[in-house]
């Protein structure tokens, strides 16, 4: 996320009221056996946003599941933060559910990291109707989001209100009421498009998807061909005084390209600025959640026409990505392209946040024993991605956002959830596990050298993506998680 980095420390969580579920009885469920020198960092009962039956009844099941304390504490720690502490809203407009999720440290709603923080309860919904409910409210809530304006990737609480982050407020940019941050990028758009559809398959429920969820879906795509730019620019630009360049766009608009079927992006999914607009992990992104958004048009809504608009979208840029979107690197071998500009020019290196070119398999973008995509991921964990990272604490992925020598454990979890062996996987885990700083959660980022060098002690989406792998190994491979790491 944008702003200043977040000093290290223990995360400090203010009294809160429940808004919806009610508070689970302590009779009415076990508390996962945790080893006594760790004692749970959630929050009182009384002080949680939101309380799900169904959520502590899982986290009970997989914690029994775990071999290791540590391990196990965390997971007992994050599987629930997003409810916790995140959920600020969950009532009605117009008579429809409606749900906000601020992301963590951060007091608003990223349509990325929102959708991406609820995606570990979706197994659980069909018969959770709390969950449905506040699932299907934050569905409804991120189609008005992007009806308001499907260039921003962040928004406030109040629709009505003026952004009230320091770092947006003197923007050269549209800023419309409700907007928190308004910087362009693609995955903005496709992760509501993947929560969508991962709620119809878990829940058959076709509730959220009425008209104003058409609606916002038909912008989003109208948004995508704005930004293949084949007629100029398009209506967005923008501009940031700041003193890193990954901030702005330059003259507003990004660097030169070539309109070849592609979609623009202003940003990455780390909020930093694209050095070439086309930015082939969120294209590859942009192919899936629209083929994933005409499965819900037609069946949930048996709406062809957005259907087959979604589709038509998805296959030129699809034929794009496979012209334009691969390359060489120094010893010859082919693998996708981090950004390229349509006229020849490309780079290679990757990003820990998702999408990204290592998280392609896990997204579902690829087939994940694609040899292309199995040579870019061996390439990005490795020297050729100069955002690769090797220290005393560990190795893994970085990026811009927070600069040189800072491993962001995302990556480590979507090497873990991307991997076929079990080696990976427990190395993935350990290094998890020890990371931490003490603190029992998923940070942005820590040190290559000295994991109690952090930033963000409280970052739903990485502690939710962490819960996503324990849950994936509970299922898939529950002799590792319960074997000593």
């Amino acid at each position: 996320m944008s702003g200043e980095l977040r000093a290290a420390g223990g995360i400090a969580l203010p009294r809160r009221s429940v808004l919806a579920g009610g508070v689970v009885a302590a009779a009415g469920l076990a508390t996962p056996a945790f080893a006594a020198s760790l004692p749970s960092k959630r929050p009182a009962p009384a002080d949680r946003r939101f309380t799900s039956p169904a959520v502590e009844r899982e986290l009970v099941r997989v914690a029994g599941r775990i071999g290791d304390d540590k391990l196990r504490w965390m997971f007992g720690n994050c599987y629930p933060n997003t409810l916790d502490t995140t959920v600020t809203q969950v009532g009605t407009v117009d008579g429809k559910p409606d749900s906000f999720v601020i992301t963590g440290d951060i007091p608003c709603l990223w349509l990325r990291d929102s959708s991406a923080q609820v995606k570990p309860y979706l197994h659980l919904a069909r018969k959770a109707p709390e969950l449905r409910r506040l699932i299907g409210g934050l569905i409804a809530r991120q189609a008005r989001c992007i009806l308001i304006d499907p260039y921003a990737n962040a928004f406030m609480e109040d629709p009505t209100a003026r952004s009230n982050l320091e770092w947006s407020q003197k923007d050269e940019t549209e800023m419309k009421p409700g907007v928190a941050e308004r910087k362009w990028e693609i995955d903005s758009l496709c992760y509501p498009m993947r929560l969508a559809h991962g709620y119809w398959r878990a829940t058959g429920d076709a509730a959220p998807f009425d008209a104003t969820w058409a609606e916002a879906a038909r912008a989003s795509i109208r948004t995508f061909r704005e930004q293949q730019r084949k007629d100029g620019p398009g209506p967005y630009s923008f501009r940031r005084s700041a003193p890193q360049p990954t901030e702005t766009l330059l003259w507003g608009h990004g660097h030169p390209t070539r309109p070849v079927g592609l979609i623009h992006s202003g940003f990455r999914p780390s909020d930093d600025a694209c050095l070439y607009p086309f930015l082939i992990p969120s294209n590859l992104f942009a192919v899936t959640a629209l083929r994933e958004l005409a499965v819900v048009a037609n069946e949930a809504r048996h709406d062809a026409a957005l259907a087959a608009a979604a589709t038509a979208l998805a296959a030129e840029v699809e034929a794009a990505l496979k012209a334009y979107g691969t390359m060489r690197l120094r010893d010859g071998s082919e693998v996708w392209a981090y950004e390229v500009d349509g006229f020849g020019n490309a780079i290679f290196m990757d990003d820990a946040n998702v999408p990204s070119l290592s998280g392609l398999g896990y997204l579902g973008c690829v087939d994940s024993a694609d040899p292309l995509w199995r040579r870019t991921q061996a390439a990005c964990w490795s020297a050729a991605n100069p955002w690769f990272f090797r220290g005393r604490a560990g190795e893994g992925i970085g990026g811009p956002h927070v600069g040189a020598g800072q491993i962001w454990p995302m990556s480590l979890t979507i090497r873990a959830l991307s991997a076929t062996d079990d080696a990976t996987i427990r190395a993935a885990l350990r290094s998890l596990r020890d990371t931490d700083g003490g603190t029992g959660f998923i940070h942005e980022s820590f040190d290559q050298d000295d994991p109690a060098k952090f930033t963000r002690a409280w970052f739903a989406w990485a502690n939710g993506l962490f819960a996503e792998l324990i849950l994936h190994l509970a299922a898939t491979r529950p002799a590792l998680l319960k074997a000593p790491l």
